[in-house]
């Protein structure tokens, strides 16, 4: 089917800054798992759980047409693309990840070669052309790189949980996993091996997408937990900002080196672009105490103090601004706090909300509605395109030359 187009006249609507629907692309009978905008060619490559990989071009009416439907033996689950080379890799469902030659006029697919990686669902691909390698990580707890030129196996690494999504950085030959249970494991990868560096704690919910920021060497994380953690990798000081501003699973991430723009999206059907160039701070960690730290009024597992003073005890709160271990009536204020990473209101105690101002509340971030879930995102620097892929089964594409700047 062709897809249905969402034409702009102007690409703003008054003076506000927000991304202008462009199209839709519709007709796929199953779930779309990736899809990718075609560098400097009006197309996008689709794979979905209805076991094929299509090619849509944009045609002289405006309108999106697949110039190629290829069937796959199973469920195509991931994808990476090559723009130099235009080789295509997807990874399946049934743990393959079979390699093709896009024709130069977009309208041939042609099988290379079959690489027999996992024993489960692929979760995410990535090609390297400096190194010549295919890396990929799967529900069977494997991550694998492999030899693009031989299709050889050079190596794997073994995670306690399902791989979820999957960043390498081609500079410092680090990979970076993140898995079902909340971690994300930093993998110095060689030819032959790879070293454990690190492993990244700090979401409470599975790390469903990763994105990378190779200047300045910042790796953003986005979970279950409906919260998007940004890990300075290259400071090496273990600095972690939080970033709260969805009400729901974060299920995409993409970043824009040139504006340092973070794009997030997930199932509240929002599109938040923070500003990463802004001096943010890290969010204060919560103390433990027995009693409120500003009136001393007991909680309520501090029995004996209960029993001292003849009152019911209170339940404990934290100051998302000091961390400070408060009841409810020391703590009855909330206020955004967009430096710490609070795009909406949260609590704050007594003595913090008399410090706020309003140059302290000033947004560092803006709010969009998609109108569907997101469940993954890919972005075209060089056209200001965002394409998302919804839980609807459609793939919208978006300009976005008006809030990425």
């Amino acid at each position: 089917m062709a897809a249905e187009i969402k034409p702009s006249s102007s690409g703003r609507q008054g003076n506000i800054r927000k991304p202008v629907l462009l199209n839709k692309l519709e007709g796929i009978n199953d779930e779309v798992n990736a899809a990718v905008i075609i560098p400097r060619e009006d197309g996008v490559i689709t794979v979905s759980d209805d076991k094929t990989v299509r090619v849509w071009l944009r045609r002289d009416t405006g309108q999106y047409w697949p110039s190629i439907c290829h069937s796959l033996p199973s469920a195509a689950t991931s994808l990476a693309y090559n723009e130099q080379t235009r080789r295509t890799f997807v990874g399946l469902d049934n743990g393959t990840i079979s390699e093709y030659l896009l024709a130069d006029d977009y309208n041939r697919i042609t099988h290379t070669r079959d690489y027999l990686a996992h024993q489960g669902r692929v979760a995410s691909v990535r090609f390297s052309l400096n190194f010549e390698w295919v890396l990929s990580c799967s529900r069977d707890k494997y991550f694998q790189w492999h030899c693009s030129e031989t299709g050889r196996r050079l190596g794997g690494y073994q995670t306690s949980a399902w791989c979820l999504c999957l960043e390498f950085d081609e500079k410092s030959s680090y990979a970076f996993v993140g898995d079902y249970s909340g971690q994300i494991y930093v993998l110095k990868v060689k030819s032959s091996n790879c070293e454990l560096i690190t492993t990244l704690k700090g979401h409470s919910g599975s790390v469903r997408s990763l994105a990378w920021d190779m200047d300045r060497s910042l790796l953003f994380s986005g979970s279950f937990d409906q919260s998007i953690i940004v890990w300075d990798i290259g400071g090496r000081q273990g600095t972690a900002f939080e970033l709260q501003g969805h009400h729901d699973k974060v299920q995409a991430l993409a970043y824009c080196s040139a504006s340092k723009q973070l794009l997030s999206a997930g199932d509240d059907t929002v599109l938040v672009i923070w500003n990463m160039d802004a001096k943010r701070s890290e969010t204060p960690d919560w103390a433990e105490s027995d009693a409120c730290e500003k009136c001393s009024a007991p909680f309520f597992w501090n029995l004996k103090m209960m029993w001292d003073q003849k009152v019911i005890g209170n339940r404990q709160h934290h100051c998302r601004k000091c961390g400070r271990a408060v009841c409810s009536k020391c703590s009855m204020n909330k206020s955004t706090l967009p430096p710490l990473g609070y795009e909406y209101d949260v609590r704050v105690c007594d003595d913090c909300h008399t410090q706020i101002t309003d140059d302290d509340k000033a947004p560092l971030a803006t709010f969009h509605d998609t109108r569907h879930c997101v469940t993954y995102m890919h972005l075209d620097p060089t056209k200001k395109r965002l394409l998302t892929v919804g839980k609807d089964r459609l793939v919208k594409i978006w300009d976005m030359s008006s809030v990425l700047h």
